[in-house]
């Protein structure tokens, strides 16, 4: 029997949460900002030290152009001038040259102050317009590198078919961009790979699984079978059971591994109230209570998928619950813009640092989770695995006094 393809068509979804954009994006120092005030700053240097060698030669050539000595002789000769009045007081011409000399030194002090001015307005004009140049090129510059940041984050949130294919010249970005898409076919292939492996593996093991539990049917639907028989065909029904359940768990983790490509209207409310009236059974068996207000809260996503996440929650909740006099509440809300879905309950105390590990395949808190009729280990890892594809979260904090309380939240 020819096993059927999974269609991959997405990657899973990030580990990490996305970033918030920062409330000041011009206060972050971004290369961009770096580059910018590295040019800038490098012409400010520049027109300093050309300012004040500019400064330095005027005033070397106004100093050299200014020692001239005078000689007048005659009678009644009378020299003025509006800008040097020293020159009508003197009597001699060794009056008359300190009093040039005097006149020259302020003319000289006053161009060179007239020049430093003009200097300093021109070049704070030019290192604005410097830094702004800066700034531009700079992002030309980076352009690329912005293209590949942002392929990257499309690649991460969405899927691995994705790829830069920067054109342009051979240059360091160029081979970035190439190594970088070079990295994204080997990861694409190998995740492919992998997707294809276990939902295969899955597939393959359903067929033999269904022929052993037909024939132990056929076997105890038998009123002639010894009673020994009787009891090792349920033994052998249940431990099947068991085997379909964890092949159907693989399954279900690997499809819930894609994005979520086809999506409607859900309510967390309806899908709620579903996995709590699936498990009232059980529930009254074991004696707990199942309760909570579920007020509306329509996502965006697969319904069969989020009706996954809760009754897997909720079973948990009743499977993993004191012994006597014990609860589960069951709550949804929409808190901030995002549907939650809370599943609290009593139960064992949980440490703080095992909980992470809940969320991993096949992995129990210690032996109280061991139970052949708890499960195979895949329920929170496929609650989990659901709420990344639907791009939400899941958190499992100890509840005070025992037990756990796992919080759902997806975007509305």
């Amino acid at each position: 029997m020819a096993a059927p393809q999974v269609p991959v068509t997405a990657p899973p979804k990030p580990t990490w949460d996305p970033k918030q954009e920062p409330t000041y994006p011009w206060l972050r120092p971004t290369i961009r900002i770096r580059l910018t005030l590295l040019y800038g700053g490098m012409f400010l240097i520049a027109g300093i030290l050309l300012l004040s060698i500019i400064y330095m030669l005027a005033a070397q050539a106004l100093h050299d152009a200014g020692n001239i000595a005078f000689q007048v002789s005659g009678t009644n000769v009378r020299i003025a001038s509006e800008t040097c009045p020293q020159l009508a007081t003197a009597q001699d011409n060794s009056q008359l040259n300190e009093a040039l000399k005097a006149c020259t030194a302020a003319q000289r002090q006053h161009a060179l102050d007239s020049l430093l001015n003009r200097a300093l307005l021109a070049l704070v004009g030019l290192t604005v317009i410097a830094f702004a140049f800066g700034y531009a090129m700079a992002g030309r510059v980076l352009s690329p590198l912005g293209k590949i940041t942002r392929t990257a984050r499309r690649v991460a949130g969405t899927d691995l078919t994705r790829r830069i294919e920067l054109d342009g010249p051979d240059d360091e970005l160029k081979e970035l961009s190439d190594t970088f898409d070079e990295m994204l076919d080997r990861l694409e292939r190998a995740f492919t790979a992998q997707q294809r492996f276990v939902g295969n593996a899955s597939h393959e093991l359903r067929t033999p699984l269904a022929i052993n539990r037909t024939l132990l049917e056929v076997h105890l639907s038998d009123p002639e079978a010894p009673p020994e028989l009787q009891q090792l065909g349920k033994t052998l029904l249940a431990t099947n059971e068991r085997s379909e359940q964890l092949v159907e768990g693989l399954l279900l983790l690997a499809r819930s591994d894609n994005q979520i490509v086809e999506r409607k209207p859900v309510d967390l409310a309806e899908v709620a109230e579903r996995a709590v009236d699936q498990s009232l059974g059980e529930a009254a068996d074991k004696g707990v209570e199942i309760r909570g207000e579920r007020a509306g809260a329509v996502v965006q996503g697969n319904g069969v998928l989020l009706e996954r996440i809760a009754l897997n929650l909720v079973q948990n909740a009743v499977r993993y619950n004191v012994p006597r006099d014990g609860w589960v509440e069951v709550t949804t809300a929409v808190v901030a813009g995002q549907a939650l879905l809370t599943v609290s309950n009593t139960g064992p105390v949980v440490p703080a640092y095992e909980v992470d590990n809940l969320f991993e395949p096949f992995r129990r808190l210690r032996t109280e989770r061991t139970g052949s009729d708890k499960g195979v280990g895949l329920g929170l890892s496929i609650a989990r695995s659901v709420a990344r594809a639907h791009g939400g979260r899941i958190i499992a904090e100890p509840r005070e006094g025992g037990g756990l309380v796992m919080r759902v939240t997806l975007p509305v």
